[in-house]
């Protein structure tokens, strides 16, 4: 089978607004939801999404608002998503810091998460359109050329990666 018969990995998934029930969902409905829409895009069967320990961890450090009654809102579950989406890039702290003013916003009730959510959304669509359009892989058997092509990319997110850092220097500052 070429490389062109072979079925295309899903590099990325978000989770769409559509996916989120309207009601409260507890810990393990939360754990379940994240399994079933991320799990096309873990690089090996059986990697782990999400578990109890992660969400409580992010809890403690205050990575999002506090849950009421042992559930888990709509609003908790954005900030899981971007938090899953953060957590390959960013230290928690960092994290912290990129999501304090958007946590504050939702508590007081001046941010509308969901439209915000929307935008990220949004935007993360046209990222991939774009990717998807730019991305060429070289032919399986160039070993060298998939080298070049790995550097390349690992050298693209680390310049992505260090401009958002920034970012988050001036969130701090």
């Amino acid at each position: 089978m070429t490389q062109a018969d072979q079925p295309k990995p899903i590099l990325d998934r978000q989770l769409e607004l559509t996916d989120i029930p309207n009601i409260d969902l507890y810990m393990d409905q939360v754990i379940q939801l994240f399994e079933r829409t991320f799990e096309e895009t873990t690089r090996a069967k059986g990697e782990t999404i999400l578990t109890k320990t992660m969400i409580n961890n992010y809890a403690k450090k205050k990575l999002f608002f506090p849950v009421t009654n042992k559930k888990y809102t709509k609003d908790h579950l954005i900030l899981i998503s971007l938090i899953y989406q953060l957590k390959g890039t960013f230290s928690i702290n960092d994290i912290k810091t990129i999501l304090t003013d958007l946590n504050a916003g939702v508590t007081s009730q001046s941010i509308e998460l969901e439209a915000f959510y929307q935008t990220y959304l949004d935007t993360t669509a046209a990222n991939q359109t774009r990717f998807e359009a730019q991305q060429q892989l070289p032919d399986e058997s160039d070993s060298l050329e998939q080298l070049q092509l790995i550097l390349s990319l690992a050298h693209m997110s680390n310049l992505y990666r260090r401009a958002a850092e920034r970012l988050i220097d001036q969130l701090e500052d």
